[in-house]
C-alpha cells in the first residue's frame, strides 16, 4: 500500500468527483476517468483484495491489518468523493442534459475521444491479435448504444438489486457507461428519482447490488490485466471508440417519455448531422466545449505523470 499524504488523498477524493460525475450521465464511465487518472489498476487490486481471505486477516490480525490489506485509506478517500458528486451534481447533470443536451454531450465527446488515444497508448504491443480485440471490442460497444432502452420502468427491490450488480460492471469498465445500462434496463429513472427524494432504502438495495457485482467482477478485471495485460486493453480502448455514437451532440428521438416534471423528453435517440438537427446545431459552442473536454483529459494525464513520480 503507498504512503500518501493528505494532498494527495485529496487528490484521490477530487478524481473520484470526475468519476461520480461521468457516472450520472448515461453513455459515460467512470471507470474511464479512473483508468485516464491513473488510478484504475489501483482500484481494481483495491476492490479485489475484499474476499474471505480479509475476513481471517480480521480474525486473526484485527482491523487495522484488514484497512491495509484493502487499501482502505485510498478507497474511503475516492467513494467520497464519488459520493459528493452523485449527491450535489445528479440534479444539474439532469437539469443540462435536457435543457442543454448538445453542449453536455460535446464536453462529454471531446473527453471521451482524447481518452481513446491515452488508453491506447498504454498498448506496448500491437499485432493482429491486439487489433482484432480491439475492433470486436469497439463492434460490441457501438451495438450496445443502438439497443432500444425498456419502456417500462421498474423500482422492485430485486430487480434495483440486480440492475445495481450488472450496472456496476459497466461503470468500472472504460467505455461503458454503467448509467446507461441502467437507462436500458429501465432502473435509470427510479434510480435518479431516489436520488432526488432521498428514498434511502432503495439507494440501500442499490449499492448492495453494486458491491455484489463489484467485488465478483473486479477479481475477472484484475486477472485478465495480471495476464493478458495488451488484449485487455485492445478491447477496453475499442469500448470507448464505440461509446461515442452514445454520446454524439446531435440527436434525432425516435420515442419519448415524460419526466418527472411532466415534460416530454427523448427515451430513444439515433445520432445525426449537425445539418440535420431540427434546432439550433450550436457547432461552434459544441466545437469548444469537445476541445475543453478534451483538454482536460490532457490535464489528467498530467497530474497522474506528477502523481506517479512522488
Amino acid at each position: 500500500m503507498q504512503q500518501r499524504n493528505l494532498l494527495q488523498y485529496l487528490i484521490i477524493s477530487l478524481k473520484g468527483i470526475a468519476m461520480g460525475a461521468a457516472d450520472v450521465v448515461p453513455g459515460v464511465s467512470g471507470g474511464t476517468i479512473a483508468f485516464i487518472s491513473g488510478i484504475y489498476e489501483e482500484l481494481l487490486t483495491s476492490i479485489s483484495s475484499i474476499n474471505l481471505k480479509t475476513l481471517r486477516v480480521l480474525k486473526s490480525e484485527g482491523l487495522k491489518a484488514v484497512w491495509k490489506t484493502i487499501n482502505g485509506n485510498f478507497l474511503i478517500a475516492l467513494l467520497i468523493g464519488v459520493f459528493i458528486s452523485i449527491a450535489s451534481l445528479a440534479k444539474l447533470i439532469s437539469w443540462l442534459l435536457e435543457n442543454k443536451p448538445i453542449l453536455v454531450w460535446s464536453f462529454f465527446f471531446g473527453l471521451v475521444l482524447a481518452s481513446i488515444l491515452y488508453i491506447g497508448k498504454q498498448i506496448t504491443r500491437w499485432n493482429l491479435l491486439t487489433i482484432f480485440l480491439f475492433i470486436v471490442g469497439a463492434l460490441i460497444a457501438y451495438y450496445i448504444t443502438t439497443l432500444q432502452p425498456l419502456v417500462t420502468e421498474n423500482s422492485s427491490p430485486l430487480f434495483i438489486f440486480l440492475a445495481g450488480s450488472i450496472a456496476i460492471c459497466a461503470m468500472i469498465l472504460p467505455g461503458i457507461s454503467g448509467s446507461f445500462i441502467l437507462v436500458l434496463l429501465g432502473a435509470y429513472k427510479p434510480v435518479l428519482d431516489a436520488i432526488h427524494n432521498k428514498d434511502f432504502k432503495l439507494l440501500a438495495i442499490l449499492a448492495t447490488g453494486a458491491i455484489v457485482g463489484l467485488l465478483f467482477f473486479s477479481k475477472i478485471l484484475k486477472w485478465l490485466f495480471n495476464h493478458y495485460r495488451n488484449f485487455t486493453l485492445a478491447i477496453l480502448t475499442g469500448f470507448i471508440l464505440g461509446s461515442l455514437n452514445k454520446i454524439w451532440p446531435w440527436k434525432q428521438p425516435l420515442t419519448w417519455r415524460l419526466n418527472s416534471h411532466g415534460v416530454k423528453v427523448p427515451f430513444n435517440e439515433q445520432s445525426i448531422l449537425p445539418s440535420s438537427y431540427e434546432g439550433e446545431p450550436q457547432i461552434a459552442m459544441a466545437i469548444i466545449l469537445a476541445v475543453i473536454g478534451f483538454l482536460v483529459i490532457i490535464l489528467l494525464e498530467k497530474l497522474a505523470k506528477v502523481s506517479s513520480k512522488k
